[in-house]
């Protein structure tokens, strides 16, 4: 197996040029790869990355342009993005809900979704020391602000909300900002917090959300448009969690946590398992991209 990585490129002020010069820069990549060997199978990590795709292959990816980029945002990666998947053999996505927006398709589609474990020994609720975290990286679209505000209108005295994935970012009462983390350190955190906090304006997957109930988080979250698979797992645990009134949400997961919670959330975030979806792999993505080839 060969990795073939598109060379870094710099922020950009839209998401149309964002998304050219990415598309850009995995043909490149992909190009200079090809030249070296010719694979039996390509596999595109988005669709981003198939857009100029020199040679076709089958499509990974967990949201679509129809569905994230509305308006002048997605201009001209909407229509290229149908084209491109009317042209795919096989797709790939983390979910069923990322296909929304992708119309009717000739290609075959095997769900594989992302693995998600616990990143460590699970840490019992009154041994934790934070009381709410949240991952913040594109902190418009997840919805920080809001985030912010709410927790300024619930916390009480002594409780801290972290807040991850932002440089730049203030530390105020009750607010403590880590910026960047690695991952080991990020989940460390996760597993130091009772709640995981968060407000998006739209949730293309919601990974950082499973991470955080695999971890012991209980998920408070408002409503959110996009394939956001914990909002509904979320919900099922704990209906009172899941609303408009984050504030409200926030305290009542602090207060009044229901028992079973973290239990249940542990045996939901057993599908996401490694071991399940290298089963996947195995027994139904690898023969297909064999037949695709």
């Amino acid at each position: 197996m060969r990795l073939a990585r598109a060379a870094p490129q710099r922020e950009l002020r839209t998401f149309a040029l964002t998304d050219f010069v990415w598309a850009r820069a995995a043909r490149a990549a992909a190009r200079a790869a090809l030249e070296q060997a010719r694979p039996d199978a390509v596999i595109y990590s988005t669709v981003t990355a198939a857009l100029f795709a020199p040679l076709p292959g089958a499509i990974r990816f967990d949201a679509l342009a129809a569905a994230n980029r509305p308006g002048r945002h997605g201009i001209w990666q909407r229509p290229a993005e149908l084209r491109t998947l009317s042209r795919a053999r096989l797709l790939i996505p983390w979910s069923a809900a990322s296909l929304d927006g992708a119309g009717e398709l000739r290609a075959r589609v095997i769900v594989v979704p992302v693995a998600v474990e616990p990143s460590g020994p699970l840490v019992a609720p009154g041994d934790r020391d934070i009381a709410a975290i949240t991952y913040a990286a594109n902190p418009y679209k997840k919805g920080l602000d809001r985030v912010l505000d709410a927790w300024r209108a619930a916390r009480r005295d002594r409780e801290e909300l972290v807040v991850a994935g932002v440089d730049g970012l203030a530390s105020s009462d009750g607010i403590r900002s880590v910026g960047m983390l690695a991952p080991a350190e990020y989940r460390a955190l996760l597993r130091r917090a009772r709640l995981y906090v968060t407000a998006p304006r739209r949730e293309d997957h919601g990974l950082a959300q499973l991470e955080a109930l695999a971890d012991g988080c209980l998920l408070v979250s408002t409503p959110a448009p996009g394939p956001y698979r914990a909002l509904e797992l979320g919900r099922s645990f704990d209906p009172r969690l899941i609303g408009d009134d984050l504030a409200g949400s926030i305290r009542t997961a602090l207060d009044d946590p229901r028992s079973e919670y973290v239990e249940r959330a542990l045996a939901a975030i057993g599908a996401y398992a490694l071991t399940r979806i290298d089963a996947i792999v195995a027994n139904e993505l690898l023969p297909a991209l064999i037949e695709a080839v």
